[in-house]
């Protein structure tokens, strides 16, 4: 089965990174979890009902709505600072002063394998971000883009509800031995569907590097 795919493209400042990437994440995360479940017995369960939580963006003109879970908040905020910082590496920068990345959340199922095989991960959904990162100094410049970033995050945020409202696959509610292939049954007071995050680093190619290159070697040239 061939996953699911969305991409989405943003042009921040890099003080900005943080809450875009924080806020489509948890805005899907949203809805691809679930309360905890209480089995009964097999085949009949109970689930449990998720809190949500408001957050105001400093950076952005926005608000979003996230699962009330420190922990998964705690396990988000680690992932996208990690990408955070890798946006912000001094060698992830072009001449012209911009700095590129992606970050994707996937979610996947586990596949029982024979003995002494780990599970196989069978990716069904793959969201991306992909950044550029580039400074501003005008500020009025400055409060335009934090608006128009503001305007084209919420339409994202939309979209992703969009999607989720749409008749298509997603995993069967697992019998309870099986439940661990499907849903992250790791934290304590939600579960959502297996999912995992990554991220590289992937400056846009100068366009002038090789222009400068071959006219120093032109002038070098005529120096003789």
């Amino acid at each position: 089965m061939n996953a699911r795919t969305q991409t989405f493209d943003f042009t921040t400042e890099c003080h900005q990174v943080n809450e875009v990437v924080s806020c489509i994440f948890h805005s899907i995360l949203f809805h691809r979890t679930m309360g905890k479940f209480h089995y009964r017995q097999e085949g009949k369960y109970s689930i449990g009902t998720i809190g949500y939580e408001d957050i105001d963006c400093d950076f952005i003109d926005l608000t979003y709505v996230r699962c009330a879970s420190t922990s998964l908040a705690r396990t988000m905020s680690q992932h996208v600072q990690e990408f955070d910082k890798a946006i912000r590496d001094p060698n992830n920068v072009t001449e012209n002063g911009i700095r590129g990345g992606q970050i994707s959340l996937e979610f996947y199922n586990k596949k029982k394998v024979n003995w002494p095989f780990n599970p196989e991960c069978l990716p069904w959904e793959v969201w991306t971000i992909r950044v550029e990162a580039k400074a501003i100094r005008s500020e009025i410049e400055r409060q335009m883009n934090r608006e128009y970033l503001g305007e084209l995050v919420g339409e994202k945020v939309v979209l992703i509800a969009e999607v989720m409202n749409r008749q298509q696959y997603l995993p069967k509610i697992p019998a309870q031995s099986e439940v661990d292939l499907i849903f992250d049954t790791t934290f304590p007071d939600i579960q959502p569907y297996l999912f995992r995050i990554s991220h590289t680093t992937t400056s846009p190619p100068s366009t002038t590097s090789v222009g400068k290159t071959v006219r120093r070697i032109f002038r070098e040239t005529l120096a003789f």
